[in-house]
């Protein structure tokens, strides 16, 4: 399980593909404590490292592989070397919740509408997947690569967050563009209730 409080960015140093899948070696900085079979969420995606190591540059890094399904659910099968990505290792058991329960498990892939400077913080605006405006509400945890954040207004077709100069500077939200895919993740509360309540309407 994560939190949605994105530890860093870190950069795409290779990618390999295979007949099954995508492999994708990960450049970081700061994570001593990387370890073979570790959830770790790239951008949103809960994956597992497989490998992990110190480049000839002093640069840690891990390896992670994507199965063909994951690959087709997410834009992780577009990024390039040089790319960067939000990187969090799984929450601790003691561990402090200060995001909400965030799985890893990508809905699907929304996209970059509108990005509005106000004042030190920005507005960005995401579309609305079809099927999914329903477990949108405003006030609500999203997950948006990764990241949780708060949806701001929701209407029909779009709905829009709040960034504070903290996220946006240490996040990969200070590299999109309009246009540009985003991992989306609803609250997986709202499912459970859907799930409860299905049947009774």
């Amino acid at each position: 399980m994560f939190t949605g409080i994105v530890e860093g960015t870190g950069a795409v140093r290779s990618r390999t593909e295979t007949d099954d899948g995508l492999r994708l070696r990960i450049g970081v900085d700061g994570f001593d404590d990387l370890h073979h079979g570790q959830s770790i969420s790239v951008s949103g995606v809960c994956l597992t490292v497989e490998e992990y190591g110190v480049g000839d540059d002093g640069g840690e890094w891990f390896e992670v592989f994507l199965a063909s399904e994951t690959v087709a659910k997410t834009y992780l099968g577009e990024v390039r070397e040089g790319d960067p990505v939000n990187v969090e290792r799984a929450m601790p058991a003691d561990g402090r919740f200060d995001g909400h329960v965030v799985q890893g498990h990508v809905d699907t892939v929304a996209e970059v509408t509108g990005i509005e400077r106000v004042g030190e913080d920005w507005r960005f605006a995401f579309s609305i997947p079809e099927g999914h405006g329903d477990y949108l509400v405003d006030k609500g945890s999203v997950t948006l690569d990764g990241i949780s954040l708060t949806v701001a207004e929701k209407r029909e077709d779009a709905f829009e967050v709040a960034i504070i100069p903290t996220t946006y500077d240490l996040t990969t939200l200070s590299a999109k563009s309009v246009g540009d895919p985003v991992h989306l993740e609803v609250d997986v509360i709202a499912k459970y209730v859907e799930n409860m309540l299905d049947g009774y309407a």
